[in-house]
């Protein structure tokens, strides 16, 4: 299948459910809603909402019924995004090729667009048109605990807590699980809630889950090494610089690039026994090692 057309076509998608269930930009105060629109639709693959709608498609539900889950998806990563931008934790000045939400509204601004797009997710979420609503409120659990302290944001705070200092490879592991698997996770978990799975496929799912997460962070200290600005829409080389914990750093490229291929053979063959609706999560697997961005 050609996954790129896959991704682009999913991404279509979602972008045009965010625009639909989001508070307009122009709605008061419009200096807020703003922020959050210039932030969210400044790009992006898509790929934690593509990967709910994969997984409910996968195990043969209607992926139209995670569209509301797809997109809080998105809108708690856009805040990640945001809030890991700000001078008191990254101080990035560019994000996907443009400024970044800060050096376009100012910090306190950011901070408010990062915290609206967190609580817009949940209401999303519950505002889910499925039958059995007692579905729809595992999602929102599988949201809240990967995005929390025991998540993505206690990945961030041990990230911050490491930097500059030699750590120990399961602290680095730990920082990469929660601070992108976790909600990578969470989000095939969700989608395949949400599209009927049983236990045994949402055991695969969640295997599944596990292995592209992970993969995917460590593509992303690769490309921090060997990536483009032009090309990835940010500065590379800015782990070195403020000596983030990347597996580079500490395993060396190779041993990145061989443990990034070894988390995609192992997600590819997780969900084994599904039949061809799968082949998208497959695909997406093998596209995050292979990225350029």
């Amino acid at each position: 299948m050609d996954i790129r057309k896959y991704l682009a076509e999913k991404a279509e998608i979602v972008n045009g459910g965010l625009k639909h269930l989001l508070v307009k930009e122009d709605e008061y105060p419009s200096s807020l809603h703003k922020a959050m629109h210039y932030s969210l639709f400044a790009g992006g693959k898509r790929i934690r909402p593509v990967l709910v709608l994969a997984a409910a498609e996968a195990v043969g539900g209607d992926p139209s019924v995670a569209l509301h889950a797809a997109c809080a998806f998105e809108c708690v990563h856009t805040y990640s995004l945001i809030h890991d931008d700000l001078p008191a934790i990254d101080n990035d000045d560019l994000r996907r090729g443009r400024p970044t939400c800060h050096k376009a509204f100012g910090e306190a601004t950011a901070i408010l667009a990062g915290d609206a797009l967190l609580t817009a997710a949940f209401d999303l979420v519950a505002r889910t048109p499925a039958k059995d609503s007692s579905r729809v409120a595992r999602v929102i659990q599988e949201l809240a605990r990967a995005a929390g302290s025991t998540g993505m944001i206690g990945g961030q705070m041990v990230d911050i807590e490491s930097e500059g200092k030699e750590i120990s490879f399961p602290v680095l592991e730990y920082i990469h699980i929660h601070k992108t698997g976790e909600l990578i996770l969470a989000s095939v978990r969700s989608g395949a809630i949400l599209g009927g799975a049983d236990a045994m496929a949402l055991e695969k799912i969640a295997r599944y889950g596990k292995s592209v997460g992970l993969a995917f962070q460590i593509a992303d200290d690769i490309l921090d090494v060997e990536g483009a600005t032009e090309v990835t829409g940010k500065p590379v080389g800015g782990d070195e610089k403020k000596g983030k914990a990347t597996y580079p750093a500490l395993m060396g490229l190779e041993e990145s690039k061989k443990r990034a291929r070894e988390l995609v053979d192992m997600a590819v063959a997780a969900p084994d026994g599904f039949d061809s609706k799968a082949d998208p999560l497959r695909e997406i697997a093998g596209f995050i090692a292979a990225r350029d961005k």
